[in-house]
């Protein structure tokens, strides 16, 4: 049986553990949150490698591009280098791929639920390059909340070009940051506190980390269309309450869960090394069609007026 485990330094609470068939395999997914301890994340790699399958990082990224260009995060780098002998992977992967397709078909699908031509808030486009080229391939309107809510600069950047010229200032220094600077973790993805809300208000779609969209989000959410991820029956009632219409998320339901595209992607590259090579993760989705998990949460409106 596969065995896979995302390595988070995201909250313990969040942790899940659940059994797949799939590909004719049987395999286990695995999330085990650090509560921010980075420390703690090296020393979990270190005793699950050569023991699992694959390891994905969650709650950080290895890298992050902006105009084509691929900048690491030196935390991550050290995290990736504790394994000796498992693959690691922090789902940018499917970022690249899974995310682009998601994005295809909702176009292909019309009706509300295609972006074309709607305003969306993506909450960090250097972190879902493949969603922003998706969706600015597509005609959405998109402002990238890179600088708000990454750094706490209330501009909004409103195209790739944009988002581009500030990476290639900015990220040769941030990536070398303490990640925790930049995105919450441990007891900071259970804290909700409202930030530019009127990027939120502007918006018809709200797209991107569901933890910078959790920390972020207004009271207040009625009608919008949330593209994300990393879902919990929990968060599904929050985004109800808070009159979201439709949650979309890129990964697949398992287990009354959407986990993390780094989860996903060890699952697909563990199935892939299989019989030995890898098969690349396009050829995975492709078989396995996978599709986007939609649920429409309230009878608004799914769009919002200008």
């Amino acid at each position: 049986m596969k065995h896979v485990v995302s390595v988070s330094l995201g909250a313990s609470s969040r942790d899940h553990r659940h059994e797949v068939e799939i590909l004719g395999e049987k395999a286990i997914i695995e999330r085990r949150g650090t509560d921010g301890s980075f420390q703690r994340a090296l020393e979990l790699i270190r005793e699950l490698d050569g023991k699992v399958d694959c390891i994905g990082l969650g709650g950080i990224d290895l890298y992050i591009v902006a105009a084509g260009k691929r900048y690491a995060f030196r935390d991550a780098r050290r995290l990736a280098a504790a394994a000796k002998k498992t693959p690691v992977v922090d789902g940018s992967g499917l970022k690249n791929t899974l995310e682009r397709r998601v994005i295809e078909l909702l176009c292909a699908g019309g009706g509300d639920l295609s972006p074309q031509g709607r305003r969306v808030l993506l909450m960090a486009g250097v972190d879902r390059f493949g969603m922003a080229e998706a969706l600015e391939a597509v005609g959405a309107q998109v402002t990238y909340g890179d600088l708000a809510f990454a750094l706490g600069v209330p501009v909004p950047l409103r195209s790739l070009r944009a988002l581009g010229r500030a990476g290639r200032i900015l990220l040769p220094v941030i990536t070398q940051l303490p990640f925790q600077w930049l995105y919450p973790t441990g007891s900071k993805q259970e804290a909700n506190r409202p930030k530019h809300v009127h990027f939120f208000r502007d918006a018809e779609w709200i797209a991107g980390d569901f933890h910078y969209l959790r920390r972020y989000m207004p009271e207040d959410l009625t009608g919008r269309i949330v593209l994300t991820n990393t879902i919990t029956p929990a968060d599904v009632e929050d985004l109800r309450r808070r009159g979201v219409a439709v949650l979309i998320t890129t990964t697949p339901n398992l287990g009354g869960r959407s986990f993390a595209t780094n989860a996903m992607e060890s699952l697909l590259v563990a199935l892939g090394r299989t019989g030995g090579g890898a098969r690349p993760l396009e050829s995975l989705i492709e078989e396995l069609d996978l599709q986007p998990r939609i649920e429409r949460l309230n009878r608004q409106t799914a769009s919002v007026s200008s």
